[in-house]
């Protein structure tokens, strides 16, 4: 009974806390997704793990291109370590402010809802760490605060347990 009733407890405090993508839907300015990615973007960033500590830095830098109604974005990552990484997206439209998107590292597929100027995708990823690769779940928040400036805070998490947050800015390219 005890433990029925802690579990309640955990369900009904979690639940409390839960933001939803249309409490942005008054905020200006409107994220556009073919606008703001119709131009190179610039990005940086960084992982901190669950305690706060920078792990890794990051510089991304990423062309898009349209192909019919889907958008493709051709990231090319360089970490603080050397290291490099691409991640080439592509994202189709799902609806009235919503997307679906595909790279060849995100397990099935990704799932996006917009209002406003935010953005909430969320997506699993098969992560390598030294040798192994773990699956793990991304919700990524991003904020469009001007026309070329977008803010994006993501938690990383294994089994409902966040291991640390990735914050990432763009600026678009004139």
């Amino acid at each position: 009974m005890k433990r029925w009733l802690l579990l309640l407890c955990c369900v009904v405090l979690a639940s409390c806390g839960s933001v939803s993508v249309d409490d942005y839907a008054a905020e200006k300015p409107v994220l556009d997704l073919n606008r703001f990615f119709d131009r190179p973007v610039q990005a940086w960033g960084i992982y901190q793990d669950r305690s706060g500590k920078v792990l890794k830095r990051f510089d991304v830098d990423i062309t898009s291109r349209r192909d019919g109604d889907r958008l493709i974005l051709d990231e090319r990552f360089v970490y603080s370590d050397g290291s490099t990484q691409r991640r080439v997206w592509t994202l189709i439209p799902d609806g009235q402010n919503r997307w679906r998107g595909t790279a060849d590292d995100v397990v099935g597929e990704a799932t996006g809802e917009l209002a406003g100027n935010a953005l909430r995708w969320r997506y699993q990823l098969n992560l390598p760490v030294d040798g192994t690769t773990y699956v793990v779940t991304f919700d990524d928040w991003m904020y469009l605060m001007d026309e070329d400036t977008l803010i994006n805070r993501s938690s990383m998490l294994k089994l409902g347990i966040e291991l640390g947050q990735v914050t990432l800015f763009f600026r678009r390219q004139p």
